[in-house]
């Protein structure tokens, strides 16, 4: 019951601190904005300034909610891959997902230019490149999933999907040397991934992706539990292996294909959030590690997205460069701590 009380407290102290971090984010940028003023624009209340009131409402409060939902999904899809392979170093990527994704922009704004000007500029549309990574993510869901069905032994799907990565790299790189400056410009900014070109109505559909996803692990929490403890002790208490492995892959490709298909590839936040709730949370039940680790993602990312948007300057950093810069120190710190990995 203390133990309960203590996990209760930790987890309220993780959400005051989101409240106060997701005002901080919406406070600094460019231009930085008052506290009061932010709270008059929720309200609908008259502000000292209008631009503040448009600054808030169509630009930072969307990036926020964006950096809310791509962190705490991200985090997610990292704690269900972890649990199913019980291998410290999975995230959500170890499928290939962030590779199909990237194969599939690749294909579109690099293979453009052999086709015609019309359809670059087709190409180059934000909803273009959307699909494009939707249908790269699925390409390699399925192959996955194909997989999945024909094997036994979880290790041999991390396997494939570290391959399919692989080929799929191979593939870009392919591209990228055959491409125009022009177009592999624009690859690579579109790899530098982003939170801050999201409209209200872009964000609810992430949003609902977010949320099936979200679901799916919710329904999956016991049998995580089990696997822990390996899968022939979680086959003897009667979980379907095979069924509990289909929801975990759709759970994480839910989360993580849609991220990054709106947002491009963020790196280090799925494998870095986990292990430092685990630090903070020494326990094994996934009841309580799942909302702290959605909390902890959406916490890593607002703090990143502080960062990257350099308070008072008129430009921003790649968010995925400043989630690397953090997130791989803390892997570092975690392997050089010498950390006893709960598997």
């Amino acid at each position: 019951m203390q133990q309960t009380g203590k996990y209760a407290s930790i987890l309220a102290i993780l959400s005051l601190l989101l409240i106060g971090l997701l005002l901080l984010n919406i406070s600094l940028g460019s231009v930085s904005i008052p506290l009061k003023d932010i709270f008059s624009s929720f309200f609908n209340a008259e502000v000292s300034k209008e631009t503040y009131r448009y600054i808030i409402l169509d630009y930072r409060l969307p990036k926020a909610f964006t950096a809310i939902i791509a962190g705490s999904g991200l985090a997610i899809s990292g704690l269900l891959m972890q649990t199913m392979f019980r291998n410290p170093l999975a995230g959500p990527y170890v499928l290939g997902l962030s590779s199909g994704a990237s194969l599939g922009v690749a294909i579109v704004i690099m293979g453009a230019s052999l086709i015609g000007s019309n359809f670059l500029l087709l190409a180059l549309s934000k909803w273009t490149l959307v699909i494009a990574s939707s249908l790269g993510s699925l390409m390699v869901l399925f192959a996955v999933v194909l997989a999945s069905m024909r094997l036994r032994d979880t290790m041999a799907i991390l396997i494939v999907g570290l391959m399919f990565a692989s080929i799929t790299g191979a593939v870009v790189s392919i591209l990228s040397y055959f491409s125009p400056a022009a177009q592999l410009q624009q690859y690579i900014f579109w790899s530098f991934g982003s939170l801050g070109d999201l409209s209200w109505g872009e964000v609810g559909i992430l949003g609902i992706f977010w949320f099936a996803g979200i679901s799916l692990a919710i329904f999956c929490i016991k049998n995580l539990n089990s696997l822990l403890l390996g899968e022939e002790y979680a086959r003897s208490l009667g979980v379907n292996i095979s069924q509990n492995r289909m929801l975990i892959i759709i759970s994480t490709s839910l989360l993580a294909g849609s991220i990054t298909a709106f947002c491009g590839p963020i790196a280090f936040i799925g494998l870095a959030v986990p292990h430092l709730i685990r630090q903070i949370l020494p326990i094994n039940n996934h009841l309580i590690l799942l909302p702290a680790v959605i909390l902890g993602g959406a916490i890593l990312m607002l703090i990143c997205d502080i960062v990257a948007q350099l308070p008072g300057m008129e430009f921003t950093l790649p968010i995925n460069a400043i989630t690397s810069i953090i997130g791989a120190p803390v892997v570092i710190w975690l392997l050089l701590k010498k950390q006893k990995f709960l598997f």
